[in-house]
């Protein structure tokens, strides 16, 4: 039966939002068809840096004709409200067939041609479609995420006629932006849409880009006998940046090893989008890293390991300065910088919530068979960590960094524990704690 391909060609399409995009075209246009009386024997979409696309297998060349008995008002119904349903109905009175009391019509709908209705569709979708974010351009007044540039709409092997906002639509897309011919082609179907864009160093499909690269890492990192260490945050993220995702295994300056390596693979996921890989034997991160690069480069990617490389260091070198500034100052003195900080308008700062942790922690504290000094010490530095340097450029690390500094500042490793974990668990899939204090802290956390 008949083929459906859509293609919305754009300039890139941030990554954080690929995924969804995709759901939402697919929810989108299946509810449409459904209600349109057209079930496709299956439907997918796919979503990467520059295009949204969605195929249809198995729609009708048209329409089936479609009947329709629609209950009106109650015979004697005041006749504002009769010839308002004969409007809705598009039907004369004289249509009208009584049952039990009660106007129904008799609706009876010609199909039209699959093409006319999904061309309707697809302009409903594209007007309304649900971007966190979308934006104007030129001089159109069409909002989409990112500039749209073309639309492949094919449906049984022809173009389906569509414009939108001077776009028109047709059978030619494009292929990887830096590699290849660098020029247009032409397409029939889905097939020949998903074999040129790989001829043209395309890979449609996100999963099968997240499997080349980590088939690619495992690899680099087998050679130089070092393993991965996995993110599926960031494979998804990275998968959405990369049309051709080539990996490139690179190194770094040892030196940096003797930072929390917490802080070293934020700096690389956060910043640089890069994986971290440690040494198998001692299980410790190794000085070296993985991006992804968007080219084959000539040189096997040595020039782009060496530019990734430098910005690194850079960017360690900035985490360095936020540990050794830190250490510098103890967590108990950190503290009065937290009554300048507002927790919630009705709740106060952050020291007094800090407060209300510590009475908290002190009466869970023997609930649980806890220490209550050293429940209510770990209580009252929890937060501390919020006034340095280093949360301050990674938010995420709050709570671990406190721990660390607690560590450093030779306070009792129980204690330092509560604070490195008080905020576990964080979700469902999270682990609780299971040390009395690093529990009464949590729990006092979690009520206040």
């Amino acid at each position: 039966m008949p083929q459906l391909l859509i293609e919305l060609f754009s300039e890139e399409i941030p990554a954080r939002m690929q995924v969804q995009a995709a759901r939402d075209f697919d929810r989108m246009v299946r509810e449409r068809l459904a209600a349109e009386g057209l079930l496709p024997e299956g439907l997918k979409t796919f979503s990467g840096p520059r295009r949204l696309t969605l195929v249809a297998e198995g729609l009708p060349i048209a329409q089936g004709d479609r009947h329709e008995d629609r209950k009106g008002p109650r015979v004697g119904a005041p006749d504002a409200a009769i010839e308002g349903f004969l409007r809705s109905t598009s039907l004369t009175r004289d249509k009208l067939v009584e049952k039990d009391g009660v106007w129904f019509a008799h609706i009876h709908r010609a199909g039209r041609p699959t093409a006319e209705i999904v061309a309707e569709i697809l302009d409903q979708v594209i007007r309304s479609f649900p971007w966190p974010k979308s934006m104007t351009w030129g001089r159109g007044t069409l909002r989409w995420v990112r500039p749209l540039k073309r639309i492949v709409f094919i449906f049984n092997g022809e173009v389906v006629p569509f414009s939108i906002d001077g776009i028109e639509s047709g059978d030619v897309t494009e292929g990887h932006r830096f590699m290849g011919s660098g020029k247009p082609f032409k397409v029939k179907d889905f097939d020949s849409y998903r074999d040129k864009l790989a001829a043209h160093f395309v890979i449609l499909d996100p999963e099968e880009r997240k499997d080349k690269i980590m088939d690619g890492a495992r690899t680099l990192c087998f050679a130089r006998n070092l393993e991965l260490v996995d993110d599926d945050g960031l494979l998804d993220e990275v998968a959405g940046l990369a049309e051709w995702p080539t990996p490139i295994l690179g190194d770094m300056d040892p030196d940096f090893l003797d930072l929390p390596p917490e802080v070293i693979r934020t700096s690389m996921r956060t910043h640089q989008k890069y994986f971290a890989v440690r040494d198998p034997a001692s299980g410790k991160l190794a000085p070296h890293f993985l991006t992804v690069a968007n080219i084959e480069a000539a040189d096997a990617g040595k020039e782009i390991a060496r530019g990734n490389g430098k910005v690194l260091s850079a960017r360690l070198k900035d985490a360095r300065f936020f540990w050794d500034e830190d250490r510098k100052v103890t967590l108990e003195q950190r503290l009065e910088k937290l009554s300048g900080v507002t927790f919630h308008a009705k709740l106060g700062t952050l020291a007094e919530r800090v407060e209300r942790l510590e009475i908290l922690a002190g009466a869970i504290a023997p609930r649980v068979g806890a220490d209550v000094s050293k429940a209510v010490l770990a209580a009252r530095l929890s937060k501390a960590d919020l006034a340095t340097g280093m949360v301050g450029e990674f938010p995420e690390l709050q709570g671990l960094m406190g721990g660390y500094y607690a560590r450093e500042e030779k306070i009792s490793p129980v204690v330092a524990d509560a604070i490195r974990d008080h905020y576990r668990p964080v979700g469902a899939s999270d682990e609780a704690p299971d040390t009395p204090v690093t529990m009464a802290v949590a729990i006092a956390e979690k009520l206040d």
